[in-house]
């Protein structure tokens, strides 16, 4: 029997159980928080609850400090959790985007909580950014389509969005080569104003439009004024904007209100739309293939692949990516090779470890 890997402390909480399950070894996290709250926190255990919903044989052992976790088999299928309202539904949907591929049966979840928070990127950037990205690594399959869906908008602290997530299962990912990434040759976006004024999601792209049409043409942003029940349960507004170049890759940035009760002051749109829109030249400017949200789905990706060379090339490399990397050295004595160019861009290329998803059946 494989002896249990050992983490300290609760940073990278989710790296660990996704690395965990996908490899089946058993992970023991000590001194979760040094201090006074020794233990996980709500949004926390919630992960892990999600986590036993969509698996089979899943053992979790919680004392003070202390986690023991031993993953059982992913089963996905179709499954509905709600979310804690603490952090956004990205917190939660961000790990099933890395385990779906791999399930036993087509992935079909239902998510509630909240949909745009400042914390966690928005939905709509993660529909924007890590879709595309996962479609060149499942090729084309037939049967359940590849889907993030807003039916209702969430702001804090009431929470009440709800989104649908759907992804087919694969035997094996196919590897990839992105290296080129192209000029930006378009801008898209969506402004969201929940039980809000319509004027609201209006300033918004009137600010940003104003910004990007100095740099180019096609700048599109559409308003989503939600009413009813799809509006969630607090008032907010937010905006998301996504860069797509002539290659095909998305770089993605959001902003999002201060919601009721924050002590932050209200929010103003012009503001908003100017931080957003500055944010996304700052993941332009990074560069590469991939925007920063997704660095981690696509080394996951290029590793738990079949025994062949994929190459991406990435922008400066984040603090969570540097670390999801010296965990894959640990669950899986996978290195990349990392080369730098320009501007602190990144080639990153591995052999894929081999891996097949048995689970799945083969009729």
């Amino acid at each position: 029997m494989v002896a249990p890997l050992r983490f300290r402390g609760s940073n990278c909480l989710r790296q660990r159980i996704i690395l965990s399950l996908l490899t089946g070894r058993s992970v023991i996290i000590e001194d979760i928080r040094v201090g006074e709250e020794e233990t996980l926190l709500e949004y926390e255990l919630n992960f892990i609850e999600l986590i036993k919903t969509i698996t089979s044989g899943t053992k979790v052992q919680l004392s003070t400090g202390r986690v023991h976790f031993t993953p059982g088999t992913i089963l996905g299928g179709q499954i509905t959790h709600d979310c804690n309202k603490s952090r956004g539904i990205s917190y939660y949907l961000e790990a099933l985007l890395y385990l779906a591929p791999f399930c036993k049966t087509p992935f079909n979840a239902t998510l509630t909580g909240v949909t745009n928070e400042q914390i966690d990127p928005s939905v709509d950037s993660l529909k924007a950014s890590a879709l595309p990205l996962i479609k060149r690594f499942l090729g084309d399959v037939e049967g359940t389509k590849l889907e993030i869906k807003v039916t209702a908008r969430g702001f804090k602290p009431g929470g009440g969005g709800k989104v649908e997530f759907t992804c087919p299962v694969v035997r094996q990912l196919n590897p990839v080569q992105i290296t080129e990434s192209g000029k930006v040759k378009r801008v898209r976006g969506v402004a969201v104003a929940a039980r809000v004024s319509p004027q609201m999601a209006n300033r918004l792209i009137d600010t940003s439009k104003g910004q990007l049409l100095k740099f180019l043409p096609d700048v599109y942003i559409y308003s989503d004024h939600t009413k009813g029940k799809s509006s969630g349960q607090s008032p907010g507004f937010s905006i998301s904007l996504s860069a797509e170049t002539i290659e095909g890759c998305s770089y993605t940035a959001s902003a999002v209100s201060n919601h009721k009760g924050s002590g932050l002051g209200p929010t103003v749109p012009e503001d908003l739309a100017k931080e957003a829109t500055m944010l996304l030249y700052e993941e332009i400017r990074r560069g590469g293939c991939v925007d920063s949200i997704c660095q981690g789905l696509a080394l996951v990706l290029m590793a738990f692949n079949q025994k062949d060379v994929s190459t991406i090339k990435f922008g400066a490399l984040t603090t969570y990516t540097i670390l999801l990397l010296r965990h894959l050295k640990e669950f899986c004595g996978i290195t990349f090779k990392l080369e730098t160019g320009q501007e602190n861009e990144v080639t990153a290329s591995c052999a894929g470890i081999g891996y097949k998803n048995l689970s799945k059946p083969s009729y």
